[in-house]
């Protein structure tokens, strides 16, 4: 099962957005700490309300890692989610995932819009490094 599958099974389990918020929390309280290297403005990810530090790693199998933090709690959470997508993939596994599956899940209608432009922003910079690196 893909980690998008997985996700979307997730999802679909809870009944209220009151439980999936909790889980999304749930997932951000997962997240590793940055080292304090990365905590300043060349690491920041624009486009974010809330401050979210960002960092790409090209491993020796080709794969992007990456790493991201940030003082709120849901979008810790939010960080986790598209990780969990991302994280040790191929750059054109990156470029070719489908992200239908934050609609499948609700999370364009119950996010508020600077929430939707943050997750748009990390993506985009996700994307962003798998173009650099193809």
């Amino acid at each position: 099962m893909s980690e998008v599958d997985e996700i979307i099974k997730d999802f679909e389990f809870l009944n209220s957005w009151e439980d999936k918020y909790q889980m999304i929390i749930d997932m951000g309280k997962s997240l590793p700490e940055l080292d304090d290297m990365y905590m300043n403005d060349n690491y920041r990810l624009k486009g974010c309300q809330s401050t979210v530090y960002f960092v790409s790693k090209l491993n020796k199998d080709k794969t992007l890692s990456f790493k991201a933090n940030s003082d709120a709690f849901i979008v810790k959470g939010l960080i986790a989610l598209i990780l969990k997508v991302f994280n040790n993939k191929s750059p054109s596994d990156i470029l070719t995932t489908d992200l239908d599956f934050l609609k499948t899940i609700g999370l364009d209608q119950h996010l508020s819009v600077t929430r939707k432009n943050g997750l748009s922003s990390m993506i985009d910079r996700i994307k962003l490094e798998a173009k650099k690196n193809m």
